[in-house]
């Protein structure tokens, strides 16, 4: 029976010798290596991936950095920021600064609206989210007084310096003095006045003024805080009784205070005699000193009965004794008097050999009469 052919078999040629297998000319597909279109997605994504983790990591890092380098400008107290000024309270520290009227507060509200705050403020956070002040009390008063003129939402908060918590309070009684002791403008009666309230404060390590001051007034030298010392004693005796004792030049309370220590019962008479006056001015206050500070001992010690009649002045050196400087305002810009015995002498930026000499002489009389 002859076998049945299957409709798929093929005859193939019997190979009659080892002859090597050919191929077409050209260059021959590697087939081995070859990824589907699964693979190459798969590889892609991968590929992707790292990329993108590389990228995170390196921000994560960024960020760190910055996140350290703003912890150490907070510790520094050196970032600064736009505070409400609400949120800013002043319960902490006693201020440096004498409480009245502050007569240069329009020079620097008006500063302050041409050029903005050159200089911002120091505060110290809170737990509490509040903030209190450590400088500025002056720039502070200026914004607040601007903000209640003007209503404008400009001067509701406050370029400041913030300071972390944790500053021991006579480590900020310190920064606020050396800040004043820096701008130079601070009185020798503020400055004794302060070491009074440092050491009568509950929080601070010193009750003695005198030692209070070789805390505080550290940077300044040794000849500024015997001043400051002598000035203690000046505003611990009659400061209840002087309305102006910021304006006490420090000649002037140098030689009240050793009166008061030669002369017993002195401060009783000035205390009586400056209670007496009524609405006075400081120059008022400054002369009432002076006739103190430089009368003779005997003129003292039997004062007239009732309000003491004025003392008469002695004579002095053109070149020595006290004197008052205050500085004042024109449209040349910030001028200087200084008054002395027997000297008077303004600065400004102004060339007074251009005014004729006669219009000068004038001016000048008519001035020293509006002093009589």
């Amino acid at each position: 029976m002859s076998k049945k052919r299957r409709m798929f078999d093929i005859d193939m040629p019997e190979e009659t010798g080892a002859q090597p297998e050919t191929f077409p000319a050209g260059k021959v597909e590697d087939r081995s290596n070859r990824r589907g279109p699964m693979a190459v997605a798969i590889a892609e994504t991968a590929e992707s991936t790292r990329e993108r983790q590389s990228l995170e990591a390196s921000i994560r890092a960024e960020n760190d950095a910055l996140a350290h380098e703003h912890a150490r400008l907070i510790r520094l107290g050196l970032v600064v920021d736009l505070v409400p000024l609400d949120a800013i309270e002043t319960h902490m520290l006693v201020r440096d600064r004498a409480k009245g009227p502050d007569g240069e507060l329009d020079t620097l509200k008006t500063s302050i609206r041409e050029i903005g705050l050159s200089n911002p403020i120091r505060v110290e956070a809170r737990p509490d989210g509040k903030f209190e002040l450590i400088q500025g009390y002056r720039r502070m008063m200026a914004y607040r007084a601007l903000h209640e003129e003007t209503g404008e939402a400009l001067y509701a908060t406050i370029p400041a310096a913030i300071n972390p918590s944790g500053d021991s309070v006579d480590s900020l009684y310190r920064k606020m003095v050396d800040e004043n002791l820096v701008r130079k403008d601070i009185s020798f009666a503020e400055m004794a006045q302060l070491a009074l309230d440092y050491a009568a404060d509950p929080l601070t390590q010193e009750n003695d003024p005198d030692k209070a001051v070789a805390l505080l007034f550290r940077s300044a030298g040794y000849q500024k805080r015997s001043y400051i010392r002598s000035f203690i004693k000046l505003v611990s005796r009659l400061g209840k009784h002087l309305q102006f004792a910021p304006d006490i030049p420090r000649a002037l309370g140098m030689a009240l205070v050793a009166r008061m220590e030669e002369v017993e019962g002195l401060v009783p008479m000035i205390a009586k005699e400056l209670k007496a006056f009524t609405n006075r001015s400081v120059q008022d206050e400054l002369a009432l000193l002076r006739r103190y500070a430089g009368t003779p001992v005997d003129d003292l010690m039997d004062p007239p009965a009732g309000k003491p009649a004025p003392l008469p002045t002695p004579p002095r050196k053109a070149t020595g004794g006290a004197r008052t400087s205050f500085q004042f305002d024109r449209r040349e810009g910030r001028g200087k008097c200084i008054a002395a015995a027997g000297k008077l002498e303004i600065r400004l930026g102004r060339d007074f050999t251009t005014i004729d000499r006669r219009r000068l002489e004038q001016a000048v009389k008519l001035m020293l009469d509006q002093l009589d």
